[in-house]
């Protein structure tokens, strides 16, 4: 693992915690008992399912600084089929942006989103409609634009990458292993969690990676006061309709995204909701990476070789729309 380098400041925090927050309470009647075996070299006993069960809820990880800078805390917001590691590290061993933004003076919220990692899931099909979708190595190294379609390969030698990509693809069995379940049509269930994350979080910074990024678009249009500025990474979606007295959006997108077939169409969805924002009279401004001559970037700019570098650039777009930090707080 790469370590940070002697130059780079300690951080000093007062706290790191967890916390749960949204959920609801399920009652279950009706199902059979069934017979399992927990315990190593155990006999099998009774389980009765039948009762009352708590779902939807979110995990988040707060890390809070020692000397607080004054400025709105952000939250980091993954997305599908992904948890919060996504901030934390990179595949191949490298502080993620929880680290960077720590470093920049904010408090920091690192969720698992409802139904992913330590958040957890539900019985399906009796709270849970269908079971959860799985994604393929194959999927990823397409979906990701890590390589073109067909060019992952059993074999790590014989994989095709995009020539001149910025993600670390000898890591990618190891990125990979990060992945976890996730079912389709959930968007509600999340909403919800993530509404009550700003509601407890009061007014704070909101970025969201890929489907994160959709959430985080819908989640400030429906609570505009809480959210001082949202950054949408490579949103797969975004709201039909931006909203009246929003914050400053920044949009940021990476290479091979009009080439795709997929991410232009979600491109344009975004596109569509930007205009949107800038109509209602709110700031709208998008990093495109590829034509401020930063070339090389997959749908995973917080993990890619330049993350620092691009984590830089929202950074002092942050500097810019934030109103400074008042010193009495």
């Amino acid at each position: 693992m790469n370590a940070p380098a002697a130059s780079t400041p300690t951080l000093r925090l007062r706290a790191i915690h967890s916390f749960f927050v949204g959920g609801r309470t399920v009652a279950l009647q009706g199902l059979p008992v069934e017979q399992h075996r927990f315990a190593q070299n155990g006999a099998a006993r009774a389980v009765d399912p039948n009762g009352h069960y708590r779902s939807g809820q979110m995990y988040v990880q707060a890390f809070l600084q020692a000397q607080p800078s004054g400025r709105p805390p952000v939250l980091l917001w993954h997305g599908g089929g992904m948890t919060g590691v996504n901030w934390e590290t990179t595949p191949d061993g490298r502080p993620g942006w929880r680290d960077a933004f720590l470093r920049a003076g904010y408090d920091v919220y690192v969720s698992d989103a409802v139904e992913r990692g330590r958040a957890g899931w539900s019985r399906w099909p009796d709270i849970y409609e269908a079971p959860p979708l799985h994604r393929t190595l194959e999927e990823g190294w397409d979906m990701f634009r890590i390589g073109p379609a067909g060019g992952w390969h059993e074999h790590a030698t014989q994989r095709r990458a995009h020539p001149g990509g910025q993600f670390p693809a000898a890591a990618f069995d190891d990125f990979a292993t990060q992945w976890v379940p996730r079912w389709a049509g959930h968007e509600a269930l999340t909403l919800a969690a993530y509404d009550a994350l700003l509601q407890r979080i009061g007014r704070c910074i909101v970025i969201g990676h890929s489907q994160g990024g959709g959430f985080a678009l819908e989640a400030v249009r429906r609570r505009p006061h809480d959210v001082a500025a949202v950054v949408a990474i490579e949103p797969s979606g975004a709201p039909a309709q931006a909203g009246a007295t929003l914050p400053p959006h920044l949009y940021v997108w990476g290479d091979h995204v009009q080439a795709h077939p997929v991410w232009r169409g979600y491109r344009e969805t975004v596109e569509r909701h930007a205009q949107g924002v800038r109509a209602a009279g709110g700031r709208a401004d998008v990093l495109d990476l590829p034509r401020e001559g930063v070339h090389g970037n997959s749908h995973f700019p917080m993990l890619d070789l330049n993350a620092a570098d691009v984590a830089g650039r929202v950074l002092s777009w942050l500097d810019g729309v934030l109103e400074p930090p008042d010193p009495a707080t």
